[in-house]
């Protein structure tokens, strides 16, 4: 008797998903993909789908955008497709218990993370910025929780000194596909084991909001810097310059003491005091004008060294 091909679902909507689809695919029937409603995207602001409706329909696989879970028929819509299992990843909704109970063996998420630190909304964002040396990503089984269920297997992956929250992303986004690939056929087969998730070291990962990109002189420099790796692109780290803001796409930490928020260098440099070391702004944006270099920068603003030019946390 031939071996009975796996029936899937997918759960997720941003490019971070893309290769766990994929990984589905490559493991099993994906009979429907369920993603977000098109919604405006981009400077523009013109309604287009997510990244995994592009993907799902260029595989030609089913795309299902309910507007939402909770109290509809979409838990008894999906129990109908008769799934072994369905895969959630980055898909941005909570799924209700009628939804987690609909495939046979339940529901996976692909989270990215090493559970229990970091549960929540922005786990890459607040690793970055909380100088963690690792992280990974986690293949969990789901529960009613915000991510408390069992986990069933994770790679690790350190971060590195330049690491971003965008360089991280794309890395365990590759590192979450190729985890469902080894790791779901063993899951489907019975072989793996779920763990519970220790009671200790819990930590979440709140929604990231504007307010967490404002660099605070007061701050360590390395804090700062961090910040402004984590929250890249949005919100970034920003200051205030009078009455715009000043986005700083990169920098980094320098020797230099001062009262916090003053510059100590701004010749073909921009060096500003932290409350522990100092920080070189080596890439800004003035806000409505396009990304340049601090020396591109100071040449079109007359900053003195001693001056406290900006705001925001001073």
């Amino acid at each position: 008797m031939a071996e009975q091909v796996p029936r899937l679902a997918f759960f997720g909507t941003p490019l971070f998903a893309v290769p766990a689809l994929r990984a589905c695919q490559a493991v099993g029937t994906v009979l429907a993909v369920v993603t977000q409603p098109d919604r405006p995207r981009g400077r523009g602001q013109q309604t287009s789908p997510s990244a995994v409706k592009v993907e799902a329909e260029r595989a030609g696989i089913p795309v299902l955008q309910p507007a939402r879970l909770k109290g509809t028929d979409f838990g008894e819509r999906l129990a109908a497709l008769q799934l072994d299992v369905a895969v959630v990843a980055a898909y941005g909704r909570i799924l209700p218990m009628d939804v987690l109970s609909a495939p046979r063996l339940g529901c996976l998420n692909v989270h990215a993370s090493l559970l229990p630190r970091w549960r929540g909304a922005a786990p890459i964002q607040w690793a970055v910025a909380s100088g963690d040396r690792e992280t990974g990503v986690c293949l969990m089984q789901m529960e009613a929780g915000l991510d408390t269920g069992p986990v069933l297997a994770e790679r690790r992956t350190p971060i590195l000194p330049g690491d971003s929250s965008e360089t991280l992303h794309v890395r365990l986004s590759e590192l979450g596909g190729a985890l469902l690939r080894d790791e779901l056929p063993r899951y489907l087969s019975g072989e793996l084991m779920p763990r519970p998730q220790p009671a200790e070291g819990v930590t979440i990962a709140r929604l990231v909001e504007k307010e967490d990109g404002r660099l605070d002189w007061s701050r360590p420099a390395v804090e700062l810097e961090r910040r402004v790796r984590a929250f890249v692109p949005w919100p970034g780290g920003w200051t205030q310059l009078g009455v715009q803001l000043l986005k700083v796409w990169r920098a980094e930490v320098v020797d230099g003491s001062g009262a916090p928020g003053t510059l100590l260098a701004a010749h073909g440099v921009l060096d500003v005091a932290c409350g522990t070391g100092a920080l070189r702004l080596l890439e800004v944006q003035p806000e409505g004008k396009r990304r340049m270099s601090g020396a591109e920068f100071l040449s079109g603003h007359r900053l003195a060294e001693g001056e406290r030019p900006f705001g925001g946390g001073v």
